[in-house]
């Protein structure tokens, strides 16, 4: 694998590095979409990675860029660490947060099986919603009447722009408003959409936009197969004032499989 930084986005091939030659040739395969060579398709820049050769593993991690000027990118602010691997299939990165994180979660809220009707949502009441751990899977039925779109006009970072969290679908957006406001005022949406693409199933998966400084939502996809990172700048929804609620504005009615949320204590550096 090899990877770099430009454009204020990290990228990333696979392929192969002959040590004799000193060459490195990039899969064929890999070079038909350049949709695929984004590590993470929000605030990540410059990014740094390396060897725990104890567990076996390579660890990520990367600066939280501001968007007004290019110095604030490395003031302070710097995703949590990851795990990084290849796809079961060796054509994509997985990325999910290291395991030690799992130690700073305190308070539980667990459910499964919870209908979740088109446009509808629930709160996720008995946590810190303001620094959490959620992990959710929904599950939906009937997807052959999932929204149809043309494979040559599909571009995932303009359709979360046109298809935000309000607009509404059959199969989605269902997701989590994070840092929300009581009144929903403020809220940062992390949710998707299943389409139906050249006769297969495609799920979106989108971020809404940043707002002012405060904090940094980190959200993983499909087990570690699409991130995007958000600097997300609440106003109202901070500290004790912060909701989290689990959404489906889709037409079509869905259940939570599971949803499992965490209050988190903050990291002691040592």
């Amino acid at each position: 694998m090899c990877l770099w930084s430009f454009n204020d986005h990290d990228y990333y091939t696979l392929g192969k590095y002959d040590p004799e030659s000193d060459r490195y040739d990039v899969d064929a395969d890999f070079m038909k979409s350049k949709e695929w060579l984004r590590y993470d398709y929000g605030r990540f820049y410059a990014s740094k990675s390396f060897s725990d050769g104890e567990k076996k593993r390579r660890i990520l991690w990367s600066w939280v860029c501001e968007s007004d000027t290019a110095t604030r990118c490395y003031r302070k602010r710097l995703t949590i660490p990851r795990s990084i691997w290849l796809s079961k299939n060796e054509d994509q990165l997985v990325q999910w947060p290291v395991k030690e994180l799992e130690k700073l979660r305190t308070r539980k809220v667990h459910f499964k099986n919870k209908r979740l009707k088109g446009r509808s949502m629930i709160e996720i009441s008995g946590i810190t919603a303001s620094q959490a751990d959620v992990e959710i899977t929904f599950r939906v039925s009937n997807l052959k009447h999932a929204e149809v779109l043309s494979a040559e006009v599909v571009d995932p970072q303009i359709l979360c722009t046109q298809k935000n969290a309000t607009t509404d679908g059959k199969f989605g957006p269902i997701g989590l408003l994070v840092l929300a406001s009581k009144d929903l005022t403020e809220h940062t949406a992390v949710f998707f959409r299943v389409f139906i693409i050249a006769n297969s199933f495609r799920v979106l998966m989108c971020a809404d936009p940043s707002r002012f400084y405060h904090s940094i939502v980190e959200s993983f996809g499909g087990e570690g197969l699409a991130c995007i990172t958000s600097r997300v700048y609440p106003v109202l929804a901070v500290g004790e004032q912060a909701h989290l609620y689990a959404f489906n504005n889709g037409t079509q009615s869905l259940s939570i499989s599971s949803l499992s949320a965490w209050s988190m204590k903050k990291a002691q550096i040592v």
